[in-house]
């Protein structure tokens, strides 16, 4: 690949809606990330909690039940986990072979350039590196399950 192709290729990606593109040949080794990218890994989750519900008697008709002292209110607490997600379409994998151990589990604390994980892309294995810093705290995808582009692989607290 050439500097003119390459040129090109970066022209395409600036008028394209990619957050991140990667090409790996025999010679060449090119990533791209635009200020998309990272603006796109930080995602909030609310985690609810059902309170019990307290119901009345049911009351002979013309008598007024009593009413049921109301639980108080609490603000549910808000979550942000960073994402790790998915740069290839392939198939996900947690560890480097059957017999080796995962690269990482929940509560195993990662740092921006760590191998979390492999993609299999065409034959090839490419080591998914964490962009972020923080603790595992869900692993969203199964062993050995085919994964798509961006698709969220990890959730991570940044806090952890």
């Amino acid at each position: 690949m050439n500097i003119k192709e390459i040129k090109e290729l970066l022209k395409l990606i600036d008028e394209s809606s990619l957050a991140e593109f990667k090409l790996e040949t025999d010679d060449v080794k090119l990533t791209v990330r635009t200020k998309d990218y990272h603006e796109r890994r930080k995602t909030t989750y609310v985690h609810t909690q059902q309170e019990p519900m307290m119901v009345a008697p049911a009351t002979p008709a013309g008598n007024a039940a009593p009413s049921a002292p109301s639980a108080p209110t609490k603000e549910e607490p808000t979550v942000e986990y960073l994402e790790i997600r998915s740069p290839i379409v392939g198939t996900f994998y947690r560890s480097p072979s059957p017999d080796k151990p995962q690269f990482v589990k929940v509560g195993d604390n990662v740092t921006k350039g760590d191998v979390v994980c492999i993609v299999e892309a065409m034959k090839l294995f490419n080591d998914i590196e964490s962009e972020v810093s923080g603790k595992i705290v869900k692993v969203m995808v199964d062993d050995a399950s085919p994964v798509e582009y961006d698709q969220v692989l990890f959730l991570v607290d940044a806090n952890g």
